[in-house]
Parts: structure tokens; sequence; C-alpha cells
């Protein structure tokens, strides 16, 4: 795995690199700040970030925040120094995905790697579920729609109208969707006034 790593401790950051090495990673960086971070990340070739929370110019969950908005979110494993449950509390709200105190040992970043990618993995696949589920009511609406102007304009049943869209789809080889939407464009573009029409 490819892990971006962000301290601004010149010979923590060389450890954990270091560290990451033993375990089979490919670390990428080290970066100073969450800015540098932030624009190495845009690269995009992370498979992981493991930031410091405590660095100048932009701190690591801001950083991890920015790269999330930007489209360029990842497993996100946070490092401090500092006991401060306040800390804990912003990681949780930023959406970090393990959250390690310093002095780390390899078990722990293993730990915590292995942790990140398996819940960044489970909420992409998630996130995946929820747009194929709203895909389906969008189309379900589509076909609906389709339904009643083909009611309609022909005169038939529900059964009928829908029984002519599942044809037209397994004829033309297309999703039902998309047949229902041609339905309804055609409509629309048979009931638009032609122009010069228009009162």
């Amino acid at each position: 795995m490819r892990v971006l790593v962000a301290e601004d401790d010149p010979v923590i950051a060389l450890g954990l690199a270091e560290r990451l090495r033993r375990l089979g990673h490919e670390p990428l960086g080290p970066e100073p700040d969450g800015i540098r971070a932030v624009a190495r990340a845009r690269e995009g070739d992370a498979d992981l970030y493991l930031f410091d929370i405590d660095m100048p110019g932009l701190d690591g969950l801001a950083a991890a925040e920015t790269l999330s908005r930007e489209g360029l979110r990842r497993p996100v494993v946070a490092i401090t120094g500092v006991r401060d449950p306040g800390l804990i509390d912003r990681s949780i709200a930023t959406g970090i995905s393990a959250y390690l105190t310093k002095p780390i040992d390899d078990i722990q970043l293993d730990a915590a790697i292995r942790v990140a990618a398996a819940r960044h993995a489970e909420f992409l696949a998630l996130e995946a579920e929820v747009d194929r589920a709203h895909q389906a009511l969008e189309d379900r609406k589509l076909i609906e729609r389709a339904k009643g102007l083909l009611m309609q304009a022909l005169g038939i049943s529900e059964a009928e109208a829908f029984a002519r869209i599942q044809r037209s789809a397994r004829n033309r080889n297309l999703r039902l969707a998309d047949v229902a939407r041609a339905v309804i464009d055609q409509r629309d573009v048979i009931s638009r006034p032609a122009e010069g029409d228009e009162s």
C-alpha cells in the first residue's frame, strides 16, 4: 500500500517511513506540514494517509478534510502526541479511520492501517449501495411516468404499457429506464409548441 506520510518532526517522520517499509508498504513523502501533504496527495497515487494532527500551516485533520472535499478521500490514520479528548471528537467528526497516540510501535501501526483500510472499503461499498438504490428509485419513477403516458396516449392498461416498455427494451437491448426516458422525451417533443406558436 502506498502511504502518504505527513509529520513535522523529521526524526519521527523518517521513523514512520522506515516502519512502513518494514510492514511492506511504500511510504510517500514524508511531508513536513498539511499544506504540502495536500499538494502531494493531489498527485493521486496514495492509497492511505498517515497524518500527524499537530502540524504547522494546516493540521492533519484539516488536510484530510480538504482532500475529502476535493474528492481525494482515502483511509486516514491520524497520529498525535497530544492526549486531548477534544482531538478524538474532532477526528471522529472529520471521518478519520484510525487514531494513534505517540509513541507508536510496529504492531499498533500495522493494526491501524489494516483497520483504516477495511473501514474505508466498507464505507465505499455502502456508498455504492446507496447510489444504486437511489438510481433504482429514479429509474422506477421514469418507468412509472412512461407507463402513464402510454396508457393515456394508447388507451391501454398499465400491464400492457409495461409489457410494451419491456419488449422495446429487449428488442433494442436497452435498460427499461432508457426506453422509459425515450418515451418521455418523445412525448415532450410532441407536446412542445413549435417555434412561433407560443402566444
